[in-house]
């Protein structure tokens, strides 16, 4: 099967793995290059080449980067994936819709998938894909779209403005790619494309406010690129202060509202279960699918702005019941005495287990994991499997949906202690401590002051705090934030580690460390710097010592 799910021609140099590739901290969107550490392709441009991966992985912000990319002229000359893949395909699909531009992307079977990987070169026709010893016909589905109701079939038409109008033909569009049989009443969104990941999120956002663009549905707003309203004060240069304040202000003159927040989930309109609703933010739909079991497919950046101006959403994926269930079981054999740094490693291994499918994690059930501990879980579960959801037997709510036929594996002590090493590759001596990705909540604040336990941060030593504003509110009554800071400790509202620049990440950092394996991921390839991971507690002690621990923790030796 050869399906072209996105037409145009290319030519170009062959470029395959044989694992996801999130672009979004995986590739830098000025040049085409992989800067994912932890990738095999990192250091290859893609650029100009036929890429090939079995689905792209992490970050809904990948499709943004694809569209810079597209428009800078260091794209892929085409896209080939194996699986279902959603991210960079809507990359590709604004970019054909709202600016001319075009990208061929295409689905193969495994067979033709491998031996495409096997070539060096390959050409895509209008109907046609050659390439050394493989041959093969292009099927089109353009014709295929979903049933759309008369009030979806007006928006389409023109009939309530441009912005509904385009907003509902890339919907049509994927939703077709996708085989979606008709769209979905949404009553929420949460906006992730607010990140300014390149000047193409801005050209995005503003080309639909220029149309006059207005939500139809409660939105909220992820963290943005800057703190907007103390980023002259903080030294950030306006020529990326501007543009990420002007993305921002595109989408609240648009109607959603400035929660700037990564952690959707802390604020008061969390989901209730079974709630269908529009998430964007790879870690924000992985709690709220498998934690709060509430309905949101993981909808990359720019389609979450066109649900929310449509009020609809394809019916797929994890939308369905049946697109739920677990499809690979991991027994997890949980060491004695373990800390909070548990719950990131095995949200980082457990993507690396089931990189496309939804797995059931067994072994937790006599475990109690605070609501940061879960978010930590899911945020690297979102970072290394594109999966939109997990199960926690005796902890999440839909743990008994399982396929009969589900493979299984297990995770060890010596899987984790081999994922700490891989997350600590930096010397103990550190210059920044950073909390927060996914943002902060209030409890883990708190959580904070206590394993500072009135210690200062250390000469040298910087240690932030992420937060979005709600929590900084609830953390300010209590007198929380005044504590922080007393030991040394800056908050930063709005922006989170995964968006954060200089001046405001300290630039004379030359290592960091971190509680979270999302930005324990993605930090060596974002800020160039060399990354520790720990607990809480083991953050605390090196924000006050300056040294990260030197060895495994005790309960991994």
């Amino acid at each position: 099967m050869a399906r072209l799910l996105i037409p145009g021609t290319a030519s170009g140099p062959v470029l395959a793995a044989d694992e996801g590739l999130s672009f979004w901290g995986g590739i830098d969107e000025t040049t085409g290059r992989v800067i994912d550490a932890h990738h095999p392709l990192h250091g290859q441009s893609v650029a100009g080449t036929v890429l090939i991966l079995p689905t792209s992985r992490g970050s809904c912000t990948g499709s943004g980067v694809l569209l810079e990319l597209i428009q800078n002229g260091h794209a892929p000359a085409a896209l080939v994936f194996r699986e279902e893949e959603d991210v960079l395909t809507l990359g590709a699909l604004v970019a054909h819709h709202l600016f001319g531009l075009s990208l061929p992307v295409l689905r193969l079977g495994a067979d033709d998938f491998a031996a495409l990987s096997r070539a060096d070169h390959a050409t895509i026709s209008k109907d046609r894909l050659e390439a050394p010893n493989l041959s093969l016909s292009l099927q089109s589905e353009t014709e295929n779209g979903p049933a759309l109701t008369p009030a979806d079939r007006a928006m389409l038409d023109g009939a309530e403005g441009p912005a509904p109008q385009m907003a509902m033909r890339i919907l049509a569009d994927i939703a077709r790619i996708q085989g979606a049989p008709d769209l979905l009443d949404v009553t929420q969104v949460h906006i992730d494309g607010c990140i300014y990941a390149s000047p193409a999120n801005l050209r995005f956002a503003e080309a639909f406010a220029d149309m006059g663009a207005q939500v139809r549905v409660p939105t909220t707003m992820n963290a943005i690129s800057v703190d907007h309203a103390n980023w002259r004060d903080q030294g950030v240069p306006p020529d990326f202060g501007l543009p990420a304040s002007r993305l921002a202000d595109a989408y609240v003159a648009m109607g959603a509202r400035p929660s700037f927040t990564c952690a959707p989930y802390l604020l008061d309109s969390t989901p209730k279960a079974g709630e269908i609703i529009a998430w964007a933010e790879s870690n924000a739909v992985v709690y709220a699918n498998s934690v709060l079991g509430a309905r949101t497919v993981k909808h990359p950046d720019f389609l979450d702005l066109c649900i929310a101006l449509t009020g609809r959403a394809p019916r797929s994926g994890v939308y369905l019941d049946a697109m739920r269930a677990a499809r690979i079981v991991i027994h997890v054999e949980l060491p004695a005495g373990h800390d909070d740094a548990l719950w990131p490693m095995l949200g980082h291994l457990a993507g690396e287990l089931a990189p496309g499918r939804i797995p059931l994690l067994t072994g937790l059930e006599d475990t109690a994991p605070s609501p940061g501990d879960l978010k930590a879980l899911c945020a690297a579960f979102g970072t290394t499997s594109a999966a939109p959801m997990l199960h926690i037997a005796g902890i999440t709510p839909e743990a008994g949906n399982i396929v009969p036929d589900a493979d299984r594996t297990e995770i060890g002590r010596d899987d984790l202690a081999r994922t700490w090493r891989q997350l600590n590759t930096g010397p103990a001596e550190i210059e920044l401590v950073a909390f927060g990705s996914p943002h902060f909540s209030h409890a883990e604040c708190r959580a904070l002051v206590d394993a500072l336990d009135g210690r200062r941060c250390a000469e040298g030593v910087h240690a932030i705090v992420t937060i979005g504003r709600a929590s900084l509110d609830a953390a300010r009554a209590d007198g929380t934030v005044a504590r922080l800071e007393a030991s040394g400790v800056q908050i930063v509202p709005d922006l989170c580690w995964c968006s954060i620049s200089e001046p405001v990440f300290p630039p004379k950092t030359q290592a960091l460390m971190t509680n979270s394996g999302k930005y324990a991921h993605y930090a060596p390839g974002l800020s160039g710097r060399a990354v520790r991971f720990g607990s809480l507690a083991d953050c605390a002690d090196a924000a006050a010592s300056g040294r990260a621990p030197g060895a495994l923790p005790g309960w991994l030796t």
